[in-house]
């Protein structure tokens, strides 16, 4: 059984939606996904993608899939490789995909000059962090994420998609 790892497409919007959803519902969230196929292939087309993915396919077949994007590191003045999400199929756990996604994303940031690849992992989810700890990551335990969702962006006065501050 063959395992490749290709970089997503536009065109693969469907297929990564799907695997999304799989994603959210592993995850307890399926309510927010509103994401749409058409969202995903305009943010992964262009010459200067806004967001990247790669496919980890068995014999042609989809079995996981990685997102991610550049960010910056002041402290390290570099760019760093965000991996926003890692979903592999339940029946497909344990055979190697998931380490092949994060190995062509070492490989990735390596070759953009990346400082580090950072990612985040919900507190339950054990088994990711002894997957993430066997491959030589550890958690940030003094950090904490925070979050603006549209309606916090919003109550700053700004709609989505829009520059211009509202005035009430």
């Amino acid at each position: 059984m063959t395992l490749a790892i290709r970089p997503a497409q536009p065109a693969d919007a469907p297929l990564l939606l799907e695997l999304i959803r799989g994603l959210a519902k592993f995850e307890k969230l399926e309510h927010e996904v509103v994401a749409t196929e058409a969202q995903l292939a305009a943010e992964l087309a262009g010459p200067r993608p806004v967001v990247h993915a790669l496919i980890a396919e068995r014999d042609g077949r989809a079995v996981g899939f990685a997102l991610y994007f550049f960010s910056f590191s002041t402290f390290l003045a570099r760019q760093g490789l965000y991996l926003e999400d890692l979903y592999v199929l339940p029946e497909e756990r344990s055979a190697g995909a998931g380490r092949a996604l994060l190995v062509e994303l070492a490989r990735r940031a390596a070759a953009r000059g990346c400082g580090r690849m950072e990612w985040s992992v919900l507190d339950w989810n054990t088994g990711a962090q002894r997957f993430y700890r066997s491959l030589g990551a550890r958690p940030m335990n003094e950090w904490t994420v925070w979050r603006l969702d549209r309606d916090g962006i919003a109550a700053l006065g700004y709609d989505a998609g829009s520059t211009e501050r509202r005035t009430e």
